[in-house]
């Protein structure tokens, strides 16, 4: 493929990452200097011919994959117990997600940017932080990802075991409505999304240059503190891969009947994020420390 022995060759990435995510986001520009990365083409054909955009939705794949298949192992083997104070219980389950998201954003964040979810993806797309093109293509490997990840789990429990508990699929829990399950996944993935702009913003990087910052860590505190929210509510999507990998996975009605609440609600909550972030947070004054 044209230009793949290059960027082998070199390390280069010819289409880099308007906002990158992790370690890449602080390293990116020397001292206080302030520099605003340009808006991204809609359109950015030439990305195809690059061995770095194929090598960037291969992260995002193993990425996703390595997501779920921690993350629904993780909620089998709480599952298997007949009680839930002999395993890692609710708060176990959260730490899972959070703590993969952030090993897993600090993995690929110099690669792809460590999105690892269709809601970041398109919350950072309306930025105009990628192009389209790189957008559509992370959105299928991550959810091609998600779906050999829980596979995967399937494969290991088994397929009685796996779909007499549930396996991991995102539901609204008894005792809520479509609504409720709708309004936590919103409000659960703005907060998510705002985290990513906030933790890689490169205004603010220069601004709080003196305050040190893992862009991972507070990205994976957010989903952890999500999670033990909303995990009583709808399981906790706020990632459409995750939700959709899990239910073509386990295939039954329950799976499928609010499914449409993990797609809408997250999409709703990272364009929510992207907005105020957009017109609230780039809009204050630059002062350099």
């Amino acid at each position: 493929m044209e230009g793949k022995e290059q960027d082998v060759s070199l390390g280069a990435n010819k289409f880099p990452e308007r906002q990158p995510i992790g370690t890449a986001a602080q390293s990116q520009d020397d001292g206080k200097d302030y520099k605003e990365p340009p808006p991204a083409p809609l359109f950015e054909p030439s990305e195809l011919t690059s061995w770095s955009f194929y090598r960037a939705g291969i992260a995002e794949f193993v990425a996703t994959f390595l997501f779920l298949y921690i993350t629904i192992l993780t909620v089998m083997g709480v599952n298997r117990s007949s009680s839930k104070c002999a395993t890692v219980g609710i708060q176990g389950i959260a730490w899972s997600f959070g703590g993969m998201i952030f090993a897993l954003v600090y993995c690929t964040a110099g690669i792809s940017g460590g999105h690892i979810n269709p809601a970041v993806t398109f919350g950072l797309f309306l930025a105009r932080k990628l192009s389209l093109t790189r957008a559509v293509f992370y959105m299928v490997m991550q959810c091609l990802g998600a779906i050999c990840g829980a596979g995967v789990v399937k494969g290991f429990e088994g397929k009685t075991f796996y779909g007499s508990h549930n396996g991991g699929p995102n539901f609204v829990a008894p005792g809520y409505t479509k609504g409720d399950g709708l309004g936590a996944e919103i409000v659960g993935t703005f907060i998510l999304v705002y985290t990513v702009f906030s933790a890689t913003d490169a205004k603010r990087n220069a601004r709080d240059s003196h305050v040190p910052l893992l862009a991972p860590l507070p990205i994976g505190f957010a989903v952890f503190l999500v999670h033990l929210a909303t995990i009583p509510i709808t399981g906790t999507g706020i990632n459409p891969a995750r939700s959709l990998g899990a239910a073509i996975i386990f295939n039954k009605h329950r799976g499928w009947n609010d499914h449409w609440i993990f797609w809408v609600g997250p999409f709703i909550g990272a364009a929510l994020a992207a907005l105020y972030h957009q017109v609230v947070i780039r809009a204050m004054p630059f002062k350099s420390s």
